[in-house]
């Protein structure tokens, strides 16, 4: 499985898994293989790998026999994880269309947005994103239909239940004939869109199926070093719980396509309870469940803990944000059948590009990890020359994972793509093993009398005290000084502590120029986007006048 290859993709050598699934219909087609296993839970509701792709093959040829459909179009998914969500994304991509998921936490003005700027010619939407769109369809000519799912009272006039569409499904059911090459465009992701106007990201199969390989290959990687049993498709079935969203890349690249692949169970949740993850671990005998850190933190911290059996858990992943270091010793220490795993990937690199798990974790537990295989990375100074180990810098990504640029955004695309690398924005060092360590977002470096200060240095101090449980370091601004410190902090179910403590704490690990000024306190969680990531810029506006 991970015999790798040289290739020249987009007239840059890289290296490639030599047995990566052409495309997404390829991915459904194997999924088949799985049969009569449980692929999707939500509630109620439960879906065999048969079954689901029996209603993919439906809904991909009543989008190229009804709704004329072809290669290159575009149809977007924009609604909640539903197992509906998984049927469009998959028909979409096996009807020869480029998939566009679009964040469902957007306005319908910033729905419409996505819409336009994709060209979409066919929407899916659930219910609420159908009412949310709706002041919008006048300003969308180009959108030809709308497929409307999760809609028990019917849909608005012009529009398609998709239930219509999933009706008596032929026993021959196949997919349609469609010729797409592994380099054809797949899908648009919309960047989070924290630093301006979201942009697309254009992907394609290559980039999406070769994510999938380099998870398995980390699995297979920690397994035997671990002396570990290699997990198998005969084997038991995993289980993945879903808390993060399927419009993200990592909850599509990295949770719902690698699971399809390798006949994995999925559980959906409408949102994300620590309380309700914690009944469905024991319920659904959960073997993996993630996110973002602070969603591990919070599973771990809840007073039902105790009383649940969570002894299926072997994994619990998680990535999108700076994890604090004693998470994987308390993962060690409250799933003793578990390891956890921290990696690092973004939208441009189709999620994963390194990854730390097992031993490794353990053993440098604030590190990203090594990049897998097919991925190179290095970190440049401003001119973009390599600066070698243990040198900070911005991290630059190549691989067969690095997207084509961004959609009809060509200086957008030649500011962020070089000759194959990716600029990641975010400062990085890396060691003499190869292990990758974010230091900090560029953007969110501070910078007070001229002393660089990155963020997620004292947020690890501050994760550190026992009372705190998530933690965002902004910007002050200081008329000497330029930026002082400031620091935003949730504190654990019924503990306390001063902002003089924390101060205090801070000032015994760290310089004093590096100590917050102010410390505001919070005690719900902190505010982030779809992907994870504290929404800074939403604090400071609501924080600093």
């Amino acid at each position: 499985m991970f015999e790798m290859d040289d290739a020249v993709v987009r007239g840059v050598p890289v290296k490639v898994w030599k047995h990566t699934p052409p495309t997404l219909g390829d991915v459904v087609k194997l999924s088949r293989g799985h049969g009569d296993k449980t692929f999707i839970v939500y509630e109620d509701d439960r879906y065999t790998f048969e079954e689901h792709f029996r209603a993919v093959a439906q809904l991909a040829h009543q989008l190229r026999d009804r709704f004329g459909v072809r290669e290159g179009d575009r149809v977007a998914v924009a609604m909640r994880n539903f197992p509906e969500w998984s049927m469009a994304f998959y028909a979409a991509a096996a009807a020869g269309a480029v998939v566009v998921p679009l964040n469902a936490w957007w306005t319908g003005e910033e729905l419409q947005y996505g819409l336009e700027d994709s060209g979409a010619k066919v929407v899916f939407v659930d219910r609420q994103r159908e009412e949310r769109l709706r002041p919008e369809w006048a300003r969308l000519p180009g959108v030809e239909a709308v497929i409307v799912a999760r809609s028990e009272n019917g849909v608005d006039e012009g529009h398609v239940d998709i239930a219509e569409l999933l009706a008596g499904i032929p026993d021959t059911i196949d997919l349609p004939e469609v010729t797409l090459d592994t380099d054809d465009d797949a899908t648009i992701f919309y960047t989070s869109g924290t630093t301006g106007r979201p942009k697309g990201a254009l992907g394609t199969h290559r980039n999406i199926c070769t994510n999938a390989i380099s998870l398995f290959y980390v699995a297979a990687r920690t397994a035997l070093r671990s002396g570990t049993e290699l997990i198998s498709s005969d084997g038991p079935q995993n289980a993945y719980l879903l808390t993060v969203p399927l419009f993200h890349a990592t909850g599509c690249h990295s949770i719902l396509v690698a699971n399809t692949l390798a006949g994995g169970k999925l559980v959906m949740v409408h949102h994300f309870d620590a309380g309700q993850a914690l009944e469905l671990i024991e319920r659904e005998r959960i073997t993996i469940f993630g996110g973002v850190p602070a969603m591990a933190m919070q599973i771990l911290d809840h007073p039902d803990f105790s009383k649940r059996d969570t002894s299926s858990v072997k994994s619990v992943a998680y990535g999108g944000a700076p994890a604090p270091p004693d998470l994987v010793r308390r993962i060690k220490a409250q799933f003793p059948g578990g390891q956890g795993s921290n990696g690092y990937g973004m939208t441009e690199t189709s999620s994963l590009s390194t990854m730390n798990q097992g031993d490794d974790y353990v053993r440098k537990p604030d590190s990203v990890g090594p990049p897998v295989p097919v991925v190179e990375v290095k970190v440049v100074d401003p001119l973009g020359e390599d600066l070698g180990v243990d040198a900070v810098g911005e991290l630059w990504i190549k691989g067969p994972n690095i997207v084509k640029g961004y959609w009809h955004k060509p200086e957008a695309t030649a500011q962020t793509f070089t000759d194959g690398w990716v600029h990641t924005g975010d400062v990085a060092r890396i060691d003499d093993e190869g292990f990758v360590y974010i230091v900090d977002r560029a953007k969110d470096m501070l910078i007070r009398g001229g002393e660089n200060i990155y963020c997620v240095e004292i947020e690890g101090i501050l994760f550190d005290h026992p009372a705190v449980s998530d933690a965002a370091v902004i910007g002050i601004p200081d008329e000497i000084l330029g930026e002082e410190v400031g620091a935003v902090v949730q504190l654990r179910a019924g503990m306390e502590v001063s902002e003089e403590e924390l101060q205090a704490h801070v000032r015994k690990h760290l310089a004093a120029f590096k100590v917050p000024k102010k410390i505001w306190f919070f005690t719900e969680p902190l505010p982030r986007n779809p992907a994870g990531k504290i929404l800074k810029r939403q604090l400071r506006d609501e924080l600093v006048s």
